[in-house]
């Protein structure tokens, strides 16, 4: 049965039946809608291995610039779905909960950004893609953690940045590459629950274990871990690596495919800061499920839209990143 509290969010109350089988039923509607299903590796397992793509915020976005699908359906948050939509204005964008926000992007009011760039005149603004279309509409570049580094790097060295929203990030990009970009006071929730202390704790109980960190960390996780990278370079680090046991210091829901990639390898997620058990995870990316996602290609709703005129000015530092991405080679 459809979940009864999905009629407060547009959703019609019908039965499906336990007969059906939502993972045939949801690719049958791919193929009859011509959708594609693009996920985070943050979203749950089973979210993950019935999508048509799985990847990390730089490949999602450049695969929704290349899909020719009429309907992209976007299994992450909010702010990804609505990058996809700036790339892609001809299709129907849709992702399954509109409540799937990002902490990040939220920690960065378009308003109040755009106030800060204004009293910084002179300045090159460099935004992380977890942000709003409003946001990166007064942005000049936007980057992931991916890129990060490359892009700023791109940049002669006297040239004056404003790097947002994530302080986290910024300070990293920093402090590797000797520059001293203004940056945003914004951090991702998940990431700034994790502890040095915590680590260091399952580094004893897994002296053979290496410490993978996401720089979305804070500097004194950053300073504990073997291997700092994005989701995509974790996953690629473990996968070539000889050691064959890891502490994962990111949302957990790439441990899913981990260890789909490395099926022989342990990996031990971090817990958040006061919480003894369980996963850091982001209660946001759960909220996308395979029910919803069911009836979201079913009736083609909920869908993102963006302002045309927020649109044309958020493209441009989209752009610019996977421009300047294709000639770094990256």
């Amino acid at each position: 049965m459809i979940k009864k509290e999905w009629v407060d969010n547009g959703f019609i109350n019908e039965p499906v039946g336990k007969e059906v089988n939502l993972k045939s039923e949801i690719r049958k509607l791919c193929e009859e809608k011509q959708a594609v299903i693009m996920a985070h590796y943050y979203t749950e397992g089973v979210i993950q291995d019935i999508a048509d793509f799985v990847g990390d915020s730089l490949a999602l976005a450049q695969k929704a610039a290349k899909t020719k699908a009429r309907i992209i359906v976007m299994c992450g948050v909010h702010f990804m779905g609505e990058t996809a939509k700036i790339l892609c204005p001809d299709k129907k964008v849709l992702v399954p909960d509109l409540n799937a926000t990002c902490s990040l992007a939220e920690s960065c009011p378009a308003e109040d950004f755009a106030r800060f760039v204004h009293e910084h005149p002179g300045y090159t603004v460099i935004s992380y893609v977890n942000t709003t279309a409003a946001t990166k509409a007064v942005t000049d570049v936007v980057v992931t953690s991916s890129n990060a580094r490359q892009i700023v790097e791109s940049f002669p060295k006297d040239e004056k940045i404003i790097f947002g929203p994530d302080r986290n990030l910024g300070s990293y990009i920093n402090s590797i590459t000797g520059r001293d970009m203004l940056l945003w006071d914004g951090a991702c929730h998940v990431h700034e629950r994790f502890s040095a202390g915590k680590i260091l704790e399952l580094k004893k109980a897994f002296p053979e274990a290496k410490v993978l960190a996401h720089p979305e960390c804070k500097d004194t996780v950053l300073k504990v871990a073997d291997v700092i990278g994005s989701t995509a370079a974790l996953l690629k680090y473990a996968a070539q690596s000889e050691t064959t046991a890891f502490i994962v210091v990111t949302e957990s829901g790439i441990l899913h495919e981990m260890q789909k990639t490395c099926p022989d390898k342990k990996f031990i997620p971090v817990p958040p800061e006061g919480n003894a058990c369980g996963c850091n995870e982001c209660n946001y990316m759960r909220l996308i499920t395979l029910e919803k996602l069911y009836n979201t290609l079913k009736y083609e709703w909920p869908e993102i839209t963006v302002p045309q005129e927020v649109a044309e000015k958020a493209v441009r530092p989209i752009h610019s990143m996977l421009d300047i991405s294709e000639k770094l080679g990256l």
